[in-house]
């Protein structure tokens, strides 16, 4: 996500990180014998990795936005920002967890992989323009979240699941009528011209 310019392939990422996230759901379900997360893991991947995708896609097709324009920093650039950031959260994840005395090798990876998809979120809302990529970074941010919850509190009842899901589906369908009102109000879905809503 952070190395393209194409549009189609942030979703395309976004969606093999929840098919990704949701087949780790029924791991657990699987080796931690608690039932919930094999239905956690079925509404990941439907919701996250078919409904989700799907409303993109339709966005981006409605609005014939194929990749973004302007770009804050180069894609190399980007990349090689994304990789140092990995690095900080494998170094801060060991050392929080050696601060806890915790020895466990999944427990570190959990946090590390928590840590470096909330940081990459936060990078892509950084320097990405076009408002459709900023929905995608948000979602990419609640991964990381949902990623960290499903590791460390693997009991999480599935009501709370329920409920964040149903939040994502407004946030996507209110950021969809924002866009559409952007575009028709400006000719843009570049969040820069945000200023141009004033008065």
């Amino acid at each position: 996500m952070v190395g393209s310019r194409w549009i189609k392939n942030y979703i395309i990422a976004f969606t093999a990180e929840c098919w990704i996230i949701g087949f780790l759901s029924f791991g657990i379900a699987f080796f931690s014998h608690i039932t919930d997360l094999y239905i956690v893991g079925f509404l990941t991947i439907v919701f996250r990795g078919v409904v989700f995708p799907i409303m993109l896609m339709k966005m981006v097709r409605k609005l014939n936005i194929q990749r973004e324009l302007h770009m804050v920093i180069p894609a190399s650039t980007g990349i090689f920002i994304s990789i140092l950031l990995v690095i900080f959260s494998y170094l801060a994840g060991t050392h929080l967890m050696m601060t806890m005395n915790v020895n466990s090798t999944l427990l570190i990876l959990a946090l590390v992989s928590m840590f470096s998809i909330k940081l990459l979120g936060f990078l892509l809302l950084s320097i990405r323009d076009q408002a459709i990529s900023k929905i995608l970074a948000l979602l990419v941010l609640e991964n990381g979240i949902f990623l960290g919850s499903l590791f460390l509190v693997p009991e999480m009842p599935i009501f709370v699941e329920l409920v964040i899901l149903f939040d994502l589906l407004i946030v996507v369908a209110s950021f969809g009528v924002l866009v559409n009102y952007i575009n028709t109000h400006i000719g843009s879905t570049s969040t820069k011209e945000l200023t141009q809503l004033v008065g």
